[in-house]
């Protein structure tokens, strides 16, 4: 068969940009993945608490009993505004550093489809930021609405996020603190339901401090993947909850942690992951034993990306 020429050498320079397009796109995505991963240090489990799943009569007591069963952490309410003190005191007198604030949605006013709500609720989550620094907190636990808290929709939503949050961020930076979306089920909240959703807010901000957290109970009904879920988080991801399936203490179901954990790994996880769930049966057996069951399910299941 004959070739013609010209048709052979149009042929070559389009494989040729073709070879070079898929060049460019391989590093494209190279560069993006790289973007999005922070595996620069080996990933860290750092296990904290939110104070009322421990027992104990007061502060001091629950603290100490958290030092005892190996956390290495504790995460605070939004009392702690005002209290500064109080807490850092008590933290001094152990080996624990305060994880996070849950500071929830401020009946979801920075997003209220009432205009005038908005500014307190900005001022009042500046605030916290502001005690977030203080005490030294990885961030301030922010979810922008639970069901019927706005009569706005999604696209309107994200569109007042991206308008305040770039400086409410910039106040946390100031602060030595970060603002940290939380996603939940949709049993909960209609709008950020899956951490890719948060990641990508957090990216359309800009600002160190605008990021976010990730919950294993949420994570169970709106993800299909633990481990892409944290990938797709990526470098945004600063705190962790942890709960069963039932939102009990991990271990006292089937649910596994296995996946999530080298989704955590891969992206070197630094920051805490904290207990946000219920308990069956003594709290005083049955946390220390979540807390071998959690550093077994870290131990035992590693793979390099």
């Amino acid at each position: 068969m004959t070739i013609n020429r010209r048709n052979f050498l149009a042929g070559a320079s389009l494989a040729g940009a073709c070879a070079i397009t898929a060049s460019h796109t391989q590093a494209e995505e190279a560069n993006a993945t790289k973007d999005i991963l922070k595996a620069d240090k080996p990933a860290k489990l750092n296990l904290s608490s939110q104070l009322g799943v421990i027992p104990g009569r007061d502060l001091a007591e629950k603290l100490a009993k958290m030092e005892k069963w190996g956390f290495d952490g504790v995460e605070l309410g939004g009392d702690v505004v005002g209290n500064e003190k109080k807490y850092l005191d008590a933290v001094a007198k152990t080996k624990l550093k305060i994880s996070a604030i849950c500071w929830g949605s401020h009946n979801g006013d920075i997003v209220s489809d009432v205009v005038e709500k908005r500014q307190p609720a900005i001022d009042d989550l500046k605030r916290v930021l502001e005690t977030a620094g203080e005490v030294k907190s990885t961030g301030v636990i922010y979810v922008p609405a639970f069901n019927g808290q706005t009569k706005l929709a999604n696209r309107e939503i994200r569109k007042i996020l991206l308008d305040v949050m770039p400086a409410i961020g910039e106040h946390a930076v100031k602060c030595g603190s970060r603002v940290l979306f939380e996603p939940l089920n949709r049993n909960e909240a209609f709008f950020l339901r899956q951490l890719a959703d948060a990641a990508s807010i957090c990216r359309d901000c800009k600002s160190d401090g605008v990021c976010m957290m990730g919950d294993f109970y949420h994570m169970h009904i709106e993800e299909t993947s633990d481990l892409g879920a944290f990938i797709s988080a990526g470098k945004y991801l600063h705190h962790v909850h942890l709960a069963s399936r039932a939102r009990n203490l991990p271990g006292q179901d089937e649910r596994s942690f296995r996946d999530g954990f080298q989704g955590l790994k891969y992206i070197g996880f630094q920051d805490f992951c904290s207990l946000e769930c219920g308990v069956k049966g003594d709290r005083e057996a049955e946390i220390p034993k979540a807390v071998r069951f959690l550093r077994e399910q870290w131990k035992n299941f590693f793979r390099t990306p």
